[in-house]
């Protein structure tokens, strides 16, 4: 049994290397086309600033400017979606205790849970996200949450792609969750290689549906990919 908790045991460290790294000069541009109102350019500056930070600080900052956004368009559901996502990625990138990390990702349940409710809402998405926030669980103690939450994470990543099978970031939380599982339960590098590449293929044909709308984890995924080049060279 000690391989496999031992494996578990990097997952926290490792998902946290991947979760929110800065974008490269190549990367396209969050604000290419010109904002329509005050409250696209708003959401467009605060979305970017968002995908380009792994400061713990800045991520706050980020779930706080989201909470705000929702105050002025209560019945837009990107701004709880982003302070969801803000409150996760600070999980990763904190020094807080596991407690503390609980907390932060209770909170981002309570955004997630209101941004269900308003019309609109992408589930696919938030199932995504979802599962992302079990994976981030799991993350806190791999050795006595691996049971509960890698089903978890399963279960809400399937319902996503049934409901959207060319969602992209679908695909990068279930390829994490496999890379992440020990091969003795049917996980590890090679089983979740075809996925990330299937991710990476969805990536390259997804577009949003608004300037808006999701579209991390590209970044993750070729950070990924490159972890088996360097392997292989090895």
């Amino acid at each position: 049994m000690k391989k496999p908790l031992l494996t578990l045991a990097f997952v926290a460290a490792s998902l946290a290397s991947f979760a929110q790294q800065p974008a490269t000069a190549a990367a396209a541009p969050a604000a290419a086309v010109p904002a329509t109102d005050a409250y696209t350019t708003m959401m467009t500056a605060a979305v970017a600033e968002l995908m380009n930070t792994g400061d713990p600080a800045v991520l706050r900052t980020s779930a706080a400017k989201m909470e705000r956004a929702a105050a002025v368009k209560p019945h837009d559901w990107l701004p709880r979606y982003y302070q969801a996502y803000a409150l996760l990625i600070h999980t990763f990138q904190s020094k807080e205790d596991g407690d503390a990390k609980d907390k932060t990702l209770d909170q981002a349940e309570a955004a997630l849970a209101q941004a269900r409710k308003l019309a609109g809402a992408d589930e696919s998405e938030l199932l995504v996200l979802q599962a992302y926030i079990h994976q981030a669980r799991l993350s806190i103690s791999p050795m006595l949450r691996s049971m509960k939450y890698s089903g978890m994470v399963n279960g809400a990543v399937e319902k996503a792609i049934q409901l959207n099978p060319a969602n992209p970031r679908a695909y990068l939380v279930q390829a994490n969750n496999l890379y992440f599982t020990p091969a003795m339960f049917g996980g590890g590098a090679e089983v979740a290689k075809p996925i990330f590449l299937k991710a990476k293929a969805h990536y390259a044909t997804f577009k949003p549906a608004s300037r808006l709308s999701p579209s991390w984890g590209e970044r993750q995924v070729n950070g990924r990919l490159k972890t088996y080049e360097t392997a292989a060279v090895k």
